[in-house]
């Protein structure tokens, strides 16, 4: 079930934040990644998990391992020329791949407007780098809680869009959501949709506990998308108060 579009007939605003971040995030894959030739660059910016739960830079080469414990590929972390905490928001520009892009961008282009139309622009701002550092973190932790291989880079936007998801799923759960399945066009409530969606984050991310290995990072989705559906509203503009006369 693949979303390719969404009900935006009663937007009110034209989406500029959500333009913005995905023209950021391709900018970075084709100038400063070289369409994900330069790894250098990626590996100087992405989220190193161990490096955030140190707070010290580790440039070293490591391992990647199979399920077997088989290595098949090895890493070579580079010097990260800011405070590795930064890497928390520099990483969620950057990605591994053109697949890895464009599926990214395509869930932040249906489902980023609606939700920046509620909250206005800076809050949507705001919520996006809030849930995406969030997401990071949760991957972070779930890293030390597994036992997987701390040293692995992560990278990505898609903790922050996780974050849309579950925001989009507090304001909009009935929207009518247009997806390819088998085939075929058909339109199903955005509850189905992300609720799937979820469902398959949370079973992927237990099967993959305790991977020495690179690959999703399904604790970032989860907490990404926690923090959106608990946020949300925080960053919804309150209602106005009237007084009187």
């Amino acid at each position: 079930m693949i979303p390719i579009g969404d009900d935006n007939s009663d937007r009110r605003s034209a989406p500029v934040v959500t333009w913005l971040l995905i023209a950021a995030n391709v900018v970075v894959f084709v100038a400063l990644q070289g369409f994900g030739a330069n790894q250098r660059f990626t590996l100087a910016f992405a989220a190193v998990p161990a490096e955030i739960l140190s707070g010290h830079d580790i440039a070293q080469s490591v391992p990647i391992r199979d399920p077997y414990g088989r290595t098949v590929a090895t890493v070579d972390l580079e010097p990260t020329p800011i405070p590795v905490y930064l890497t928390l928001l520099t990483a969620m520009f950057m990605h591994g791949g053109f697949a890895h892009l464009f599926g990214n961008m395509l869930y932040l282009w249906i489902f980023g407007d609606n939700v920046e139309d509620a909250l206005g622009h800076g809050r949507y701002l705001a919520f996006y780098l809030v849930t995406g550092i969030v997401a990071g973190l949760s991957h972070v932790f779930v890293t030390a809680l597994s036992g997987a291989n701390p040293l692995i880079p992560s990278l990505g936007a898609s903790g922050a869009i996780s974050g849309v998801l579950g925001g989009y799923l507090v304001l909009f759960p009935r929207r009518r959501v247009r997806v390819l399945f088998f085939y075929q066009v058909m339109e199903v409530p955005a509850l189905i949709v992300i609720g799937l969606w979820f469902v398959f984050q949370l079973f992927s991310g237990a099967g993959s506990l305790g991977s020495s290995g690179g690959g999703v990072a399904y604790g970032a989705h989860v907490g990404g998308f926690v923090a959106g559906f608990l946020l949300v509203r925080l960053f919804a503009p309150r209602p106005p108060t009237y007084r009187w006369a």
